[in-house]
């Protein structure tokens, strides 16, 4: 057989043939070409080992309220901590997001208040999204808080944790890797 004949065989396999093996080839590569391309990729054009994270609790959610409403429940502890109401609407995201969005991130060196950052963590499994709510340069950390907790987490957030900031969000695609991480326990 000739080079064409077996990549028009491949090719008739993968693209036009409608088996079981053909879902589970297509399948796979769908996932070598995001894993090991398109991700590293993004990383490397957005400076960031974590290019895209999807959204696993609801810390930073506002629980379906409008800012208005979100504002009137919530704002007092931002305004007792020197951020007032308008500061907090130039903020990038300033909505929030919820479970199951997927946060698209920068790499960044320099941090200001509102920023979303995603950083590591000894206290948890996974990356956490949080909001800048301080920043001490003189010692290189951030003081961060989930806007739909009660208060900042409970420890400084060194800079060299930080693995990128926010730079937007798209609703809901996040669910897909929730749900395949809850189904196989990975």
């Amino acid at each position: 057989m000739s080079f064409k004949k077996n990549y028009k065989k491949v090719y008739n396999f993968i693209f036009n043939d409608d088996s079981v093996w053909s879902w589970i080839v297509n399948i796979l590569l769908a996932f070598v070409i995001v894993k090991f391309l398109i991700y590293p990729g993004l990383g490397l054009v957005l400076g960031t080992d974590y290019p895209m994270v999807a959204v696993i609790s609801g810390s930073m959610e506002h629980n379906g309220l409008n800012f208005d409403q979100w504002w009137d429940e919530n704002g007092q502890w931002y305004i007792d901590h020197g951020i007032s109401r308008v500061d907090f609407e130039d903020y990038i995201i300033h909505n929030g997001f919820n479970k199951g969005d997927v946060i698209i991130l920068r790499g960044k060196q320099d941090y200001s208040l509102g920023d979303i950052v995603v950083y590591q963590s000894s206290f948890a499994s996974y990356p956490v999204i949080h909001r800048v709510t301080y920043i001490n340069d003189s010692e290189n950390t951030l003081i961060v808080k989930g806007d739909n907790n009660d208060s900042p987490d409970p420890y400084d957030v060194d800079y060299d944790l930080i693995e990128g900031v926010a730079a937007f969000k798209i609703p809901y695609i996040g669910w897909v890797k929730i749900l395949f991480t809850e189904l196989t326990g990975i």
